[in-house]
């Protein structure tokens, strides 16, 4: 069994941050996205993965580099442009052969992993399984209408949902997806669609079978789903003091900070990471929130947001929170007034506090 994880898409709705990053290198707690994504599928004991990539390619391989940091082999092929999940497949083929594989949205996070995904779809000798997941507004997801465990039909964004069963970003295919996905024909986005690919099958009589999945999930595509992913990734943590902490600051439940880290007269209150050669000075750190390497907090409030490396915050009063900010920024006190701070900067930023 293969592995195939899609990492071309460009990350519209997290702009600023993915004009000069790829959305799945945005760090969730200091670790991106994508390589929870490997370690899911490494997990399940898939060691062979393909990874789509896209106008974002160069930045995905300087990352993931031949796949030998997680003792696995990487693949990498190009997509020209977003033309749908189930043309990403369609261009994958000659990596896939006729081996059935999970693939998996390289944005996509999942708790518990998929390691009971792939194997139920191993042993149930079924031409598909999709994973799925109960939400609130099924309205805003691809749904499933299932009878008796098989999926019997799929509609993108209904009005008038036929079940609670979302779609999430991992699926299971045979070889039999590739003449799914060549007898299909573009959606009013001008993309394959998968949820058409698969309705094909099972139009087609196919055996596509689902798997509801308990635990917790998140696209990280939008700025609140990402904090929120940060979040419950955070709150798994355990305290593990590898930095140097002085005897006037405290570090309070669940906090990592990491080899290199100075926390000078501070309060960091976890769940929160803090990492590699980040100097944390006369600052609150506040729960829920992650900062890279190498960061500068001086004379500031922060709490629930992400801050990524080589950044500086420097004497901001009143206290930041919701916020992603990205590389090289720099955000520092103002004399102007009024005051307000709510912000999702992109790199190389330079902000001035009102």
């Amino acid at each position: 069994m293969k592995g195939l994880i899609l990492s071309g898409g460009e990350g519209t709705r997290l702009r600023p941050i993915t004009h000069t990053n790829a959305k799945q290198l945005v760090p969730v707690a200091n670790k991106p996205i994508l390589f929870y994504c490997i370690e899911s599928i490494k997990r399940a004991g898939i060691t062979d993965i393909g990874i789509v990539v896209g106008s974002t390619k160069d930045e995905i391989k300087a990352a993931v580099g031949d796949g030998s940091n997680w003792g696995i082999d990487v693949t990498y092929i190009e997509q020209d442009a977003p033309r749908g999940l189930a043309h990403a497949v369609l261009i994958s083929e000659n990596f896939l052969k006729d081996e059935p594989f999970v693939m998996y949205l390289g944005d996509n996070l999942i708790t518990g992993g998929i390691t009971d995904f792939v194997k139920e779809f191993t042993q149930n000798g079924s031409n598909s399984q999709i994973l799925l997941a109960k939400v609130s507004n099924p309205q805003q997801f691809g749904v499933a209408e299932l009878s008796h465990g098989r999926v019997v039909k799929l509609e993108e964004k209904p009005k008038e949902p036929k079940s609670d069963l979302a779609l999430v970003g991992v699926y299971m295919f045979d070889k039999n997806i590739f003449k799914a996905v060549k007898n299909i024909k573009p959606s009013w986005r001008n993309e394959l669609e998968i949820t058409d690919a698969i309705q094909y099958m099972i139009d087609k009589g196919f055996n596509v079978q689902s798997h509801i999945i308990n635990g917790w999930w998140k696209d990280t595509g939008k700025l609140e789903d990402m904090l929120e992913a940060n979040r419950m990734v955070l709150d798994t943590l355990t305290t593990e003091i590898n930095g140097f902490v002085d005897s006037n600051s405290k570090v309070e439940f669940k906090v990592v900070i990491s080899k290199g880290a100075e926390v000078i007269n501070s309060i960091i209150r976890g769940p929160a990471i803090i990492g590699s050669n980040t100097k944390i000075i006369n600052s609150f750190i506040g729960p829920f929130t992650s900062i890279e390497h190498d960061v500068i907090v001086e004379e500031s409030e922060i709490e629930h947001s992400i801050v990524l490396e080589y950044s500086v915050i420097n004497g901001i009063k009143g206290r930041i929170e919701d916020s992603l900010i990205g590389k090289n920024v720099e955000v520092s006190a103002s004399p102007l007034k009024p005051k307000a701070y709510r912000f999702m900067l992109g790199d190389s930023s330079k902000v001035g506090i009102l």
